[in-house]
């Protein structure tokens, strides 16, 4: 593994800082009425961040944009267990989070994140590693709107398209529920391919193509008239979305068990949500084809052109 510096630590820092700027920028715009407001905070053991966050607006009931920089004398369980060999070693750890959750149920919900982690111990060279991705959650399903998604995806990552995708339908996942959280996107973790040059490259071209991937989206669909059944239905949707967060999600995981700040952790999560007991959607319906034809791992791209 390429040794890293001060010089790199700080250009990662640099563009999540220039990502979070850019991200909210273009959301502001696509809402159209609200804006994000700044809570920037500290952690006493080590770091603090700037988490944004926009609530009420035209577009989107809540957004949040987070970014931290942030380090502990123990890597957490759910930062080491697919490399039990650090746990125990200083961490430190960079990252933006975003998650967006649509007023318009015809609108989906989105997520995406990119991460940089370095391990280090006394006597032993650090070890980094990048991850991250982002995931599109519909309540509505449209076949070009997963094609557009998953053709900037594959435009975004290049040769590791088919391996992230892979990776995204496998960890958005919830085997409670046998059933993926949305249509999938891109997800990776451990990524230091051909170093650090080539892997930074590669994270930020797919952190950049975010914008791309989602607003066209927000745009065809937030106009789109809707009721109190498709309300219901996205609130209940929205329910999955919470129970991955809280039981699967190593991002959430890691903030918690590394001491982090709950709210800005927690921002992921939907302002409103519900459950009903053992609900099943109208045979033939709408509510139906979600669970028939999207929310089942296919290749979106396989008759694209």
């Amino acid at each position: 593994m390429s040794p890293v510096g001060a010089a790199q630590i700080a250009a990662v820092e640099g563009y999540l800082q220039r990502l979070q700027a850019v991200l909210c920028a273009a959301l502001e715009d696509a809402d159209g009425a609200a804006r994000f407001r700044s809570d920037r905070w500290t952690r006493p053991a080590g770091g603090g961040g700037d988490t944004r966050i926009l609530e009420g607006g035209a577009t989107f009931e809540r957004a949040g944009v987070g970014m931290s920089a942030v380090s502990g004398d123990r890597l957490p369980p759910s930062a080491s267990k697919l490399r039990p060999e650090l746990a125990g070693r200083s961490w430190r750890a960079f990252g933006v989070s975003l998650v967006l959750h649509p007023q318009n149920p015809y609108v989906p919900t989105a997520h995406c994140n990119v991460r940089f982690f370095i391990a280090e111990a006394p006597g032993s060279d650090a070890v980094w590693w990048f991850g991250g991705g982002f995931d599109l959650t519909p309540y509505y399903g449209f076949d070009d709107d997963a094609r557009h998604w998953h053709t900037v995806a594959r435009e975004a990552a290049g040769e590791h398209y088919a391996g992230m995708k892979r990776a995204c339908d496998e960890y958005f996942f919830l085997p409670h529920r046998n059933e993926p959280r949305g249509i999938g996107g891109l997800f990776f973790d451990d990524f230091t391919r051909g170093g650090f040059d080539a892997a930074f490259a590669s994270v930020k071209r797919i952190g950049d193509a975010f914008v791309s991937a989602y607003l066209p989206i927000v745009r065809k669909r937030k106009a789109t008239p809707y009721g109190e059944r498709e309300r219901n239905f996205q609130l209940y949707r929205r329910g999955r979305y919470v129970e991955f967060n809280l039981v699967h999600d190593r991002g959430t995981l890691f903030g918690l068990q590394s001491g982090g700040r709950t709210e800005s952790i927690l921002m992921s999560l939907p302002p409103l949500t519900a459950w009903r007991y053992d609900w099943k959607p109208q045979p033939g319906s709408p509510e139906a084809a979600l669970y028939e034809r999207y929310l089942v791992p296919r290749d979106w791209l396989a008759d694209a052109p």
